[in-house]
């Protein structure tokens, strides 16, 4: 359903790239009247009365925010792309590069990368928060970028020639998109390898997050072998289908794959959530006046039968709010690697002339207030992974998967 939002503010919760929807209206008084303000000036005072309201950090990075507004409206804004550079300048003082201004553009590529369907080169990325340099979570499946070998924690160091050291999240992202066929060359480093440039070719970048087999082990029992690759708007219903068909077709025990799954939405991850915990809670979120609130399990699971969830580094945001719960409430054992560590909430609020903003306006806590951000979720088994293809994936070349189908006590697999 669409809506016109006017001056209504659409907040997606979203944790790197995790949204949950809500609506908030109305922003208050400001300090000066309204018909004060030119159009460009509104469009600041909007977002620092936004930013002001909701961002996690009360202290503002240890800066007078009030002094910061008052800074970015001093000198006349001339246009709308003044006010933006103005908008800019004002977010890069918190030192937060998941909070960032979006240009209408922007904030409708971000929409459509929870949609299901883009195109692209195929990599989920982030910004380091110690270094700020530009960092891949990882490749979304069978995308030109995880063809072309590129690997969660690589660091792209330009694009096209043009150094990221200065670009925002969504520069870098536009840069990478493009028309299907046309081709972009990325500068990568990987730590104890020389940097190397790659070049992908563009393409549409299937976006069904589930892939469902039914695998055997020698003794002949059924597993269920569920990989997801992202939490994106479809994932919950696929993936209820996926449990029901391997349950129809006799499944015993299952490996939820969640190996390089970046995240996206976090309404997606707490749904999944509650298709295999019958109680409980999912999630606590955290704003910065303490506990804002939780999700709970709804009695729906589809399934008791033994779990185990694979992670890597690439495992980030909703994949860690959904592992990080599986774990705590005993309902899965965890293999692989220590997940990425990314447990912060961004909010994204529609602004009034068509732009976006994400803010972060909160970080979330497993069921056991574990707080995962920068340091990541530890397997209950850690398997170094053995891969070097896609092609490996859930076969005997693979040791992560194996080590899970031990754990469910049912030999090898297949």
């Amino acid at each position: 359903m669409k809506v016109k939002m006017g001056f209504m503010h659409k907040k997606v919760f979203r944790l790197g790239l995790s949204v949950l929807l809500a609506f908030w209206v109305g922003f208050g008084s400001f300090c000066q009247p309204a018909m004060a303000l030119t159009t460009e000036q509104k469009l600041v005072a909007e977002v620092w009365r936004i930013v002001h309201r909701t961002y996690l950090d009360d202290t503002f990075n240890h800066q007078n925010w009030t002094a910061v507004q008052q800074k970015a409206l001093e000198k006349p804004l001339k246009d709308q792309q003044a006010a933006y550079l103005a908008i800019s300048r004002m977010l890069s003082s918190l030192d937060d590069p998941f909070t960032r201004f979006l240009d209408p553009e922007q904030y409708r590529s971000l929409q459509v990368s929870t949609s299901g369907e883009l195109t692209g080169v195929g990599l989920q990325i982030a910004q380091n928060p110690a270094t700020g340099g530009l960092e891949v979570i990882a490749p979304i499946a069978g995308s030109p970028a995880e063809k072309a070998g590129i690997k969660p924690h690589d660091k792209i160091l330009k694009i096209e020639g043009f150094s990221t050291d200065k670009l925002t999240l969504d520069e870098a992202a536009a840069k990478m998109r493009g028309a299907i066929g046309t081709t972009v060359t990325l500068l990568i480093e990987r730590v104890g390898e020389a940097q190397k440039e790659i070049k992908l070719t563009r393409d549409r970048i299937a976006l069904n997050p589930v892939v469902a087999e039914l695998h055997s082990s020698p003794q002949k029992i059924p597993i269920g072998y569920i990989r997801l690759t992202q939490f994106n708007a479809n994932a919950p219903t696929e993936l209820a289908k996926a449990i029901s068909n391997l349950e129809k077709k006799g499944a015993a025990a299952y490996i939820l794959d969640l190996r390089n799954n970046p995240g996206g939405l976090l309404q997606a991850g707490i749904e999944i959530a509650r298709l295999w915990l019958k109680s409980g809670t999912i999630v606590y979120t955290v704003n910065r006046n303490g506990i804002q609130g939780s999700f709970e399990a709804s009695g729906s699971a589809l399934t008791d039968d033994p779990l185990v969830v694979l992670v890597n580094q690439g495992t980030a945001s909703s994949s860690e709010i959904l592992a990080g719960a599986l774990q705590d409430k005993g309902r899965a054992l965890l293999v692989g690697e220590t997940t990425f560590g990314k447990g912060l909430i961004q909010s994204l609020f529609e602004l009034s002339d068509g732009s976006g903003l994400a803010v972060t306006i909160a970080k979330y806590e497993t069921p056991k207030h574990r707080d995962i951000n920068k340091l990541g979720i530890q397997p209950d088994k850690v398997i170094a992974s053995s891969l070097k293809s896609r092609e490996q994936i859930a076969t005997a070349a693979d040791t992560q998967y194996q080590a899970a189908v031990e754990l469910l006590g049912v030999g090898s697999g297949e």
